[in-house]
């Protein structure tokens, strides 16, 4: 099963995907002609990976919005106004990057289907046994790549699930497994929804199956997806889901895999870089389930860009991290001097804060070709398995509190400096702890949004030095409409659908 494409083989073109639910353009993909040979399903797949460069996805928009929303970072007095309203609470179904990233996951949803309607020809004339092999892959990653963008829709457009009995009731997503329908768009239930993806992630797994003697340390730092892909986004959705027993099952089958190791914080890969500064400095570590490949001419979007506002000169952010965040660590956990350096900005009113360095940039893209903050997206790491498995210990009916503690201090050993101790953890502390990990971990890195929505909490911000007034002293209130991002209206009006809006289309 194993693919081994050079990354040169990533600059098929992107499309440039303005509607959400459209197939491509006809003038681009003869779509009587587009997949009539290995090769060209080859080709297609290539395509389905090119298309998550999209800077409304992992590289941008799908990863920076859901974080910026919340509690994490602050405007900048004299900020150029870029995710204004969505930092502001002003998010409407009009919104432009609520709307590019509806049609970029639906983009890859497309392209998915299209593999599917023209491959089962390809393989009933296809006779060699390494061909059929690598037809075989096609469909498993054709499989994984729909299960993933469904996936991220209902995080970002559905309310959060409580149960089976609930879901069913709940608006879910468009659901789309054929390429080529008269049916009429709309949106079924949340667990329908959340099945689907399921089911896709089981035809994945069949599909992408290693064998059994593949060699342990292998697939870290991968590119394409592989069986434990499967197992991280479904315990990802497990945790979503409220499925504990099948969050710990999945994540327990990627952490003891043996293909992947934490990154240390402490111990160094080079004189002054430990091995978690050259994961993010170079886009490379052990703990990297699946990231998202970048070369110097063929790319994403530039995600630190709001961070540092950089021009050679002077460095005028428009977001800073938020003082609680920043207090969140201890002096021995070293994932602070990774992620944030103190620096003077160039605005007017002088601020000196730390500002985010973690997305600073790939410094290879950057010596080869200038390129500035740009990062690989780093969809999976091992550290959030740890991250879904305590929190899944913690919330079962009958919560093992050592269990997650482990995972907490399993974590905490490889990002602090000579930790020692354990975690104590009990009913009245447990998520308060779990909480403030995913945040020093994961910080900017998608997940906010999503973890308040389901833990059902709100958050309330306060004025720190020279933060934008308007934004800085919002309250919002656990549940708000707002959690649940808009449908595009577009979708809502066109005439060949019947979608339902949400609570925040009003």
């Amino acid at each position: 099963m194993k693919r081994l494409i050079s990354y040169i083989l990533l600059t098929i073109a992107l499309f440039n995907t303005t509607a959400c639910l459209d197939k491509f353009p006809e003038d681009q993909i003869p779509v009587d002609k587009a997949i009539t040979t290995v090769n060209e399903a080859d080709q297609a797949v290539i395509g389905i990976y090119s298309a998550f460069l999209n800077p409304a996805l992992y590289s941008g928009d799908l990863t920076i919005l859901p974080d910026l929303q919340c509690d994490l970072a602050y405007a900048v007095e004299g900020y150029s106004n870029k995710y204004g309203d969505i930092w502001r609470w002003d998010i409407k179904g009009t919104n432009r990057e609520i709307t590019n990233v509806y049609a970029a996951l639906y983009d890859i949803i497309g392209r998915c289907n299209f593999l599917f309607e023209h491959l089962d020809d390809v393989e009933k004339k296809t006779y060699d046994n390494t061909d059929l092999d690598r037809i075989q892959q096609f469909y498993g990653e054709a499989y994984f790549a729909r299960a993933l963008a469904y996936s991220e829709l209902i995080k970002l457009y559905c309310e959060s699930y409580e149960s089976k009995e609930e879901a069913e009731s709940q608006l879910g997503v468009v659901l789309r497994s054929e390429y080529y329908s008269n049916k009429v768009a709309e949106r079924a239930s949340l667990y329908e929804s959340y099945q689907f993806v399921l089911d896709d992630l089981d035809k994945a797994e069949l599909y992408l199956k290693l064998d059994e003697d593949f060699p342990e340390g292998s697939l870290f730092n991968s590119t394409y997806f592989n069986e434990y892909t499967v197992h991280a986004l479904r315990a990802r959705v497990a945790l979503y889901m409220k499925d504990y027993e099948l969050a710990i099952k999945e994540s327990t089958k990627v952490i003891e895999s043996g293909q992947y190791l934490l990154s240390s914080a402490s111990e160094e890969y080079a004189s002054g870089v430990t091995y978690f500064d050259y994961m993010w400095q170079t886009d490379n570590a052990t703990e990297i389930i699946w990231k998202i490949g970048f070369t110097a001419t063929n790319h994403g979007g530039a995600l630190g860009t709001i961070f540092f506002n950089y021009d050679y000169v002077t460095m005028k952010p428009d977001y800073v991290p938020a003082q609680w965040v920043l207090d969140l660590y201890n002096a021995s956990d070293y994932r602070y001097y990774s992620y944030f350096q103190q620096y003077q900005t160039g605005h007017p009113h002088g601020l000196s804060w730390p500002l985010l360095i973690k997305y600073w940039g790939n410094t290879n893209l950057y010596n080869e070709a200038m390129l500035l903050n740009m990062s690989m997206p780093k969809v999976f790491r091992l550290a959030e398995q740890y991250l879904i498995r305590a929190e899944a210990y913690a919330s079962m009916e009958t919560p093992n509190y050592t269990k997650a503690a482990n995972d907490i201090a399993t974590l905490r050993a490889y990002r602090y400096a000579n930790f020692g101790g354990g975690v104590s953890m009990n009913k009245d502390n447990a998520m308060q702890i779990i909480e403030e990990e995913r945040v020093k971990e994961l910080y900017m890195e998608g997940f906010r949004l999503m973890d308040l929505k389901r833990w059902h909490k709100g958050f309330e911000r306060k004025e720190q030095q020279n933060s934008l007034p308007e934004g800085s002293s919002l309250k919002i209130e656990k549940d708000n409409p707002l959690f649940v991002w808009p449908i595009p209206n577009h979708e809502l009006e066109s005439p060949d659908a019947n979608i339902k809006p949400n609570k925040s289309n009003s």
